[in-house]
Order: C-alpha cells, then structure tokens, then sequence
C-alpha cells in the first residue's frame, strides 16, 4: 500500500465499535477509481464476516447486467403513475455518467468491486440500501407544487450542462460522493428533500448494516453518508424501517383540493344552466372542453408524438382535468408508448441523450417523457384558463 493509499485510507475509512461489533465505513465517490482500489485493499485486510453495500436489489442487478433503464417495463411505470421518479432518476444517472467518463471510470464501480472481492473470498455481502423507487415517490410527495418545478428546473440545467471540469476540479471530485454532495446543495434549498434522499437513507443504511450478521461488518457507502451513519450507528436506538418505506398517503387537504376544484366546475355550468337556460351550460361546457384539448394537442404536437397520442391527449383532457385520479399526460404516454414503443438501444444511450436537448426528439424513449411533461402543461394551462372563463361567466 503506498503513501497515497494510506492517506485515502486515513481519510475515508471510518470505525465504529459498539459493543463487541465493528463496523468499517468505507466512504466512496461513486465516480472514482481511487475508491475502487481503496475498497479492495479494505475488504482484503479486514477480511469482514460481511460486506454491506450501498445498493438495492434493483439497481444491483442493472449494475452486474449493464441492463439498466431498459430492463424496465415503461408500460407499467406510466401505469403505476411512476414517470416523474423514473426522469428524475435519468436526469441525476445522465450527470453522474458524464462525470464519471471524465474520470475514467463506471459510476458503481467500486460497488460491484466490493461484491467481487467479498464473492472472491467467502464473503457474504448484503444490499443495504433502501430501494430507490421508493426514496424518489418519497422525496416527490414531500414536495409542493412549486418545490417540484424548482427541482425539474435544477435537474434539467445539470442534464443539459457539460461537466467541463479543470484538473484541480478533478481531484476534488475523486475525493467525495459527487451525486451526494449533488443532493445536499438541493436539500440546502429544500429541506424537505434532503430529508428523503439523504437523512433517512442514513438512518436505514445504518440499520441494515447493524442488523449484519457478524461481529466484523464493511460497509460501502458514499462518501456523503458516512457522518449519518456515524451518529445512527453509535446511538444505538432501533429503527422502525417499514416507516420509511412506506410511500405518503396524499394529505386529505390535497385529496379535498382535487375534488373540489372539478366539484366547482361542475357545479358552475349547472349553476350557468339553471340562472341562465341549457343553451347557455352548453356553450360553457363546450368552452371547458375546447380550453382543454387545444393546449393539450398543442403539447402533443410540440412533443412530435404520434398522431393517436395527439387526439388521444387533446380528447382525454377535458375529462382528465375533472378527476385527479389520472392526468392527461399519463394518457398521452401510455398511448406514445404503445404506438410507438422505444428501442432498446435507447434505454442503453438515455444517460447521454439526456444531455443533448435535439436528441429528445429523435429518441423514442426520450419523446415519451416529452409528451408527458408538453401534454401535462397543456392540460393545467386549459383547466385554469377553462375555469376561470366558467366563474367569470357564472358571477
């Protein structure tokens, strides 16, 4: 082991003793060779009972089969009403990649060093981690309306900006988590988000790992989690895992809110059509429904979709926008999927066509979140400028 090993090891390897158990957290940048060789040397001389690392069974086996986005099924995301997460999650995986292929080296790749090494000598290694799907519906319900916007806006201008970065910036990312350090500037502006991706990932990392078996545990971690862990492991206190992962309910406040604003509408036109005759509800509810669709197809069109998603989406949306149960955007997706499903070459090229704005509109599987995000503005644009005209008649 050399001087520079030493010194990486005196700054990255971390001890905790409780009891009669050892843990030994290994702070890693996920986009570092440093840190690949540095796990290694440590699961090598410690020779744990068993090696703990920061990843969830999903991301695991993307990592090992190299499948990543395109073993999804994109059909079912959009179903289950996960398409928000799942571009979040591909617009923080395109800036981690690019940072990564500046430095030479895979992001995970000291993960799947650390499950090498401990298979290469009998040891058993266990996925700690908090499954990520979870971690992003949580960190997105913890947001209002206006935080999520934020986010997006914050997201997108790192998946569009190139990580041109001088050498000095070079040795100061290999020193830390980049995408932890990534996420503690955003929790900076919003706590709320901090919160989900990483104070409670701390908490259940640890946890996981103090539920280890063995009086000797290496755990690979990110660099950003170590300090977390720290204080949840020598504390000592239980955690109630199942509680954090446990997606939100929606606030009834909300669930009140989403009903109520279509109740109103309704309410109105009939309102309309008992003061002023049926002629006159007719003309409003045809007003509702051209208010809709028009900036709903607009966004369609804008998005290159598909001639079905197009009228499906500007025919869903007067309808769509009087129940919060589902919103025109999942319609529009749903059918941009089906008529047009991505290739799979486009799963595999995602993180660097996020990169390219010209590119979403060449990919299939990048069109689908554009028809979702274009269709969705249009139908919020139609309910309120549809609402307004319906309240503005009715008084």
């Amino acid at each position: 082991m050399n001087a520079a090993d030493d010194e990486a090891a005196r700054r990255d390897v971390h001890r905790v003793t409780v009891g009669d158990r050892t843990f030994v957290l290994v702070g890693t940048a996920h986009i570092s060779m440093e840190s690949v060789d540095l796990v290694r040397h440590v699961i090598e001389t410690e020779a744990p009972d068993t090696v703990c690392i920061e990843l969830d069974a999903q991301r695991y086996e993307a990592l090992v089969s190299g499948t990543g986005f395109e073993s999804l099924d994109l059909r079912e995301i959009i179903r289950k009403k996960q398409l928000a997460s799942l571009i979040v999650n591909g617009m923080l995986a395109s800036y981690q990649k690019r940072l990564g292929l500046q430095l030479g080296v895979t992001p995970g790749s000291e993960l799947l060093e650390a499950a090498r090494v401990a298979e290469a000598n009998g040891i058993p290694v266990e996925l700690c981690d908090r499954d990520v799907r979870i971690t992003l519906r949580r960190a997105w319900s913890a947001l209002s309306a206006w935080r999520k916007l934020m986010l997006l806006s914050s997201l997108l201008a790192n998946a569009f900006d190139s990580p041109e970065i001088s050498e000095e910036e070079l040795r100061r990312i290999r020193e830390q988590d980049v995408l932890s350090e990534m996420m503690r500037e955003l929790g900076d502006v919003m706590p709320a988000l901090k919160i989900a991706l990483i104070d409670e990932r701390d908490t259940y990392l640890a946890e996981r790992i103090r539920r280890a078996k063995g009086d000797r545990v290496v755990a690979v971690v990110g660099a950003g989690h170590v300090a977390g862990m720290r204080t949840a492991l020598e504390s000592g206190d239980p955690v109630d895992l199942e509680a954090i992962e446990t997606i939100p309910k929606v606030p009834v406040a909300w669930k009140i809110l989403g009903w109520g604003i279509p109740a109103a509408i309704l309410a109105s036109i009939a309102s309309i059509g008992y003061l002023r005759g049926p002629d006159a509800a007719g003309e409003n509810a045809l007003y509702w429904f051209v208010a809709n669709a028009v900036p709903t197809g607009i966004g369609g069109l804008l998005a290159a979709a598909h001639p079905l998603t197009t009228l499906a989406a500007a025919l869903a949306a007067p309808f769509t926008s009087l129940t919060p149960l589902v919103g025109a955007g999942y319609v529009a997706a749903f059918v941009q999927a089906w008529a047009r499903p991505p290739l799979v070459a486009e799963f595999r090229t995602l993180g660097d066509d996020f990169a390219v704005p010209s590119r979403w509109w060449r990919s299939r599987l990048l069109r689908i979140f554009l028809v979702f995000v274009l269709t969705t503005v249009g139908s919020i644009i139609g309910t309120w400028v549809g609402g307004v005209e319906i309240a503005r008649n009715l008084f």
